[in-house]
């Protein structure tokens, strides 16, 4: 794109011009714009060559997250002006012109998936600055969107200094003999009675406990939904997407822990496959990151006889607000649960929960809060049918999701459930 267009100041030439013609004779006026012409089209003609642009920029991102664009000329400052157009999903700020040869900007992830940065769009000036030159400058690239990394490095984090764990809802049952002794530590009020080593309560005088190493090289299996009922929207995002965050989490947490980890993708049909291994979240996040909901329901029976018979965490990822859905999945996981240990993850909407629990103030509301209670008692009664067929179930608002995932997660594991 190489279109010419006048400048403010070629405007500003010609109003003076006009108000010249009428004290001045016509024939100097006619002189001045035959000058101002011939120079307006050298003006033009200087500024037709495009600059050398160079643009820095990561090409991946995490969702919600900003990084730094750079765009630098080798224009002199003044002559050039660089701007950064952003697709749908992409925000840049200051999305302005910057007229220094040099743009710096934050381009923030807002929509997870695949985006085309389109070249820089840079605007020429002539040397008096009265014509100017508009070009399209460089390649388009892609920029990745990922979901919300940040966050699952956080819990990560979290985990090794021992926060993560304390938390209310401690899960209980028994150690199992796959543990080993790490250490004897002090008694703590959450600790189960098993866990007390008597021999050094008796010698130390005060109650001490057993500390056990959490087994390694175990496999787990992440389950994602990607059916036509995870397009539901909260909150600006889908249910895919705050799925595939908690799912992210999970996955970093089990490379900190030493775990192998997988994931597939189903809908109607498995639609995405990662066998597990060990360091597998980044391939885990590369595979599924721009999943997008289709428009099938979702056939669990499919995606449950993809997973391997070798005993494994299965962590699926899914909506259980449609009864009828619902059912298939009930049905469904009393087979996955004889071999593996099942957790079935799924998002509470708050705005949804907010009708039970606020004081209605109209009919409408009275109305939404009647229909948020029977979906409510709907979903209740396919969790219960789940934890009934061996399966542990994670609820939660889109916030809290994945560390309520990653405690079940470590919580199993400690338990020796895996």
């Amino acid at each position: 794109m190489r279109s010419v267009s006048p400048t403010p100041r070629l405007a500003l030439v010609t109003v003076l011009l006009g108000v010249a013609a009428l004290v001045l004779p016509m024939a100097v006026v006619l002189a001045a714009v035959v000058v101002v012409i011939a120079l307006t089209a050298w003006d033009a003609r200087a500024a037709r060559s495009a600059p050398v642009v160079r643009r820095t920029v990561p090409s991946t991102v995490a969702r919600g997250s900003t990084v730094t664009l750079t765009v630098a000329s080798d224009v002199r400052r003044g002559r050039v002006a660089l701007r950064q157009p952003a697709p749908p999903g992409l925000v840049v700020t200051p999305d302005a012109e910057a007229r220094r040869g040099r743009l710096e900007a934050d381009l923030t992830g807002v929509l997870r998936g695949r985006h085309v940065l389109d070249p820089v769009a840079v605007r020429t000036y002539g040397t008096l600055g009265l014509a100017r030159r508009d070009h399209e400058v460089g390649d388009r690239s892609e920029l990745c969107v990922v979901p919300d990394l940040p966050a699952a490095y956080r819990l990560a984090r979290a985990r090794r200094e021992g926060r993560l764990e304390r938390t209310e809802g401690r899960m209980t049952g028994a150690l199992g003999l796959g543990t080993e002794l790490e250490s004897v530590r002090e008694w703590s009020p959450d600790d189960d009675i098993r866990q007390v080593n008597w021999s050094a309560t008796a010698r130390l005088g005060r109650p001490m406990s057993n500390q056990y190493r959490v087994d390694q090289d175990r496999d787990l299996i992440c389950l994602l939904d990607t059916g036509r009922l995870m397009s539901a929207p909260i909150g600006g995002l889908t249910r895919l997407d705050i799925a595939l965050d908690a799912l992210t989490a999970v996955a970093v947490i089990a490379d900190d822990v030493g775990d192998r980890v997988g994931a597939v993708a189903f809908g109607t049909g498995v639609t995405r496959r990662v066998a597990p291994r060990r360091k597998g979240a980044k391939a885990v996040v590369q595979a599924l990151f721009d999943l997008q909901p289709g428009e099938g329901d979702s056939d669990y029976d499919v995606a449950f006889r993809s997973v391997s018979t070798k005993r494994s965490l299965v962590m699926l990822f899914t909506d259980l607000m449609d009864g009828t859905a619902a059912e298939s999945l009930s049905t469904a996981v009393p087979v996955l649960a004889r071999r593996h240990a099942v957790v079935v993850a799924t998002t509470l909407d708050d705005e949804l929960e907010s009708y039970v629990t606020r004081p209605p103030r109209s009919p409408s509301d009275v109305y939404a809060a009647s229909l948020a209670v029977e979906l409510r008692s709907e979903r209740e009664k396919v969790v219960l049918q789940l934890r009934a067929s061996g399966a542990l179930v994670v609820q939660a608002v889109p916030s809290r999701l994945g560390a309520h995932c990653a405690r079940a997660y470590l919580n199993l594991k400690k338990m020796a459930r895996v």
